[in-house]
């Protein structure tokens, strides 16, 4: 039996996860034949067990995915959107994340632009990386606002601490010189050290003239197209999120159906 000193003790350390395994060792009868050895592996591998799944559900809250419930596993690849499994696969297991490349992802609305974002997203959450997303119009927004009260430094260096940026609608909203330079600066500040992901409606090869200045356009490109994969997709038979009925979650769209 547990006394209130050592539970009161464990809270304390904050090893909640050892607290669980012992209050549920000693409810299971057969856990008593173990050896010292083993019954202490059981707490040490629950307390990790424990931490991991707080520290998954810190990032997921922390990534404010805009369809948060989408994931890798829910991907629908019946849809004829050019989707390719193999790559997506690829994809899940985070070696992009770890190598610090990009990822492209264009198409007109309606292809699932950003669910398939956000599944993936969730699943660099899940390995234990943290994400940011933005709507890039919100981003730009944001960014206005921290020039104007003097959080720009502080933005931009939470910005490049994220291991995954997730911009999204890439292209929907016009930019003024400072909006740029801004975006060049986000992009710099992840050179070999952070991943961005880019949802767009538009084409990667109307991108230049997209942002217009041709210096800072180069620049900009320079840092996001290279060493990108990319992923283009198709929109079906009707849009993604007329099929939203579908038994397959992957099907469902954002909510405002881009």
């Amino acid at each position: 039996m547990l006394t209130n000193p050592t539970i009161e003790t464990l809270k304390t350390l904050k090893l909640y996860g050892i607290l669980e395994a012992l209050e549920e060792q000693q409810r299971t009868p057969s856990v008593q034949s173990l050896s010292f050895e083993e019954r202490i592996a059981l707490l040490i591998d629950r307390e990790r067990h424990y931490r991991d799944n707080q520290r998954r559900t810190r990032l997921l809250r922390g990534a404010r995915l805009k369809v948060a419930e989408a994931s890798i596993e829910d991907i629908n690849y019946k849809a004829a959107r050019g989707l390719d499994k193999r790559q997506i696969a690829q994809l899940a297991t985070g070696e992009w994340i770890r190598r610090a490349q990009n990822l492209l992802i264009t198409g007109a609305t309606g292809s699932g632009k950003t669910w398939i974002a956000c599944a993936l997203a969730q699943q660099t959450c899940r390995q234990g990386h943290s994400v940011l997303y933005f709507r890039v119009p919100r981003l730009i927004e944001e960014l206005r606002i921290a020039h104007g009260d003097g959080s720009y430094i502080r933005f931009l260096k939470t910005l490049s601490r994220a291991a995954l940026i997730v911009l999204d609608d890439w292209g929907l909203t016009a930019l003024c010189v400072q909006d740029r330079a801004d975006l060049l600066e986000i992009l710099d500040d992840r050179v070999d050290t952070g991943s961005t992901l880019i949802a767009s409606q538009l084409p990667v090869d109307t991108w230049h003239g997209y942002l217009g200045e041709p210096t800072l356009a180069d620049a900009i490109l320079d840092r996001l197209v290279h060493h990108s994969h990319r992923i283009e997709l198709k929109v079906p038979g009707e849009s993604m999120r007329k099929v939203r009925g579908s038994a397959d979650p992957g099907a469902s769209p954002r909510p405002d159906g881009r």
